[in-house]
């Protein structure tokens, strides 16, 4: 018979095990785009997406989350969305041109692993509705199925086998790198909800994305990711227009200035009381009259 905390033990490494797998795919990505076999390089990327998808939803369903799985879970991000994808387009498309384009590898990886250092002082744990930067997943995952997307028909018979990815690719790298160290707000999967328009919205972005993936995954993924990436930059750009970004940046914050987690505002609420409980007098007990004493006496 299995005991209960055996049980429990199980259902911690649960979400642990999808973040390995993550890994797994990723390591597996970087293998293959070294021996050229680039879609299979971006389909893994793919793979390790759905675990990284999958494992906080897992921690929270099964209230298994914990500070070793975010930094597990951050960890291995930086190889599988950082790393790998900045690699397989090195071998895909720049191996070929200038001797020092692996930079663009080393600046990328560096963003994203500053993408995720600060994700765990900002965000991690937290309920979210916008990404402070774009998260490093969709960064990677953009760079990843590039190669994926130029195998299709859509790409070779259109305008977009003309352009010069070449050099368009280069910029790609640093815009990506850079928008995930950026201010640039991102939306989080969207909320499910038929009694608002913005949840039907929600809704049908969900099913157009279940469909893209299922029935046309090549085709899909490079546009859509693309497609994600200049809509934060957009919404960004209009709202500084009307004056309504959010200001100030944790990742340019020394150390003590950040006031808004949790517990630096129980701290600052709690010193007070502390501060008055110190300062209370202490109770003296009352007066009593000699002559009263004798009388009980």
């Amino acid at each position: 018979m299995v005991t209960r905390p055996y049980r429990r033990r199980a259902v911690v490494i649960l979400p642990n095990g999808f973040t390995l797998g993550n890994l797994f795919f990723g390591i597996l990505a970087i293998v293959a785009a070294a021996r050229g076999e680039f879609v299979s390089a971006g389909r893994y990327v793919v793979f390790g997406g759905i675990l990284d998808a999958l494992d906080g939803r897992v921690a929270r369903a099964t209230g298994t989350g914990s500070r070793f799985g975010e930094e597990l879970d951050s960890l291995v991000d930086a190889i599988s969305f950082g790393l790998a994808p900045a690699l397989i387009m090195y071998f895909a498309v720049l191996n070929n041109e200038s001797g020092w384009d692996w930079l663009l590898v080393f600046l990328y990886t560096a963003c994203a692993v500053m993408r995720l250092a600060r994700f765990n002082v900002e965000q991690a744990g937290r309920d979210k509705t916008h990404f402070h930067g774009l998260p490093s997943p969709a960064a990677g995952l953009t760079l990843a199925t590039y190669y994926w997307f130029s195998q299709t028909p859509l790409y070779n018979q259109t305008v977009l086998a003309e352009l010069p990815w070449h050099v368009m690719l280069r910029f790609v790298m640093l815009g990506l790198g850079l928008l995930m160290i950026s201010n640039v707000q991102y939306p989080a999967l969207p909320t499910v909800d038929f009694r608002s328009t913005r949840g039907i919205i929600g809704f049908l972005v969900v099913i157009a994305t279940i469909l893209g993936v299922i029935f046309l995954p090549r085709e899909f993924f490079f546009p859509a990711l693309m497609a994600y990436v200049l809509w934060g930059v957009a919404r960004s750009f209009v709202l500084g227009l009307m004056g309504r970004l959010p200001n100030g940046d944790t990742f340019l914050e020394e150390p003590g200035e950040d006031t808004s987690s949790p517990e630096a505002i129980d701290e600052d609420w709690a010193a007070p009381r502390r501060h008055r409980r110190r300062r209370r007098p202490a109770r003296r007990p009352p007066d009593i009259d000699p002559a009263t004493e004798e009388r009980d006496s």
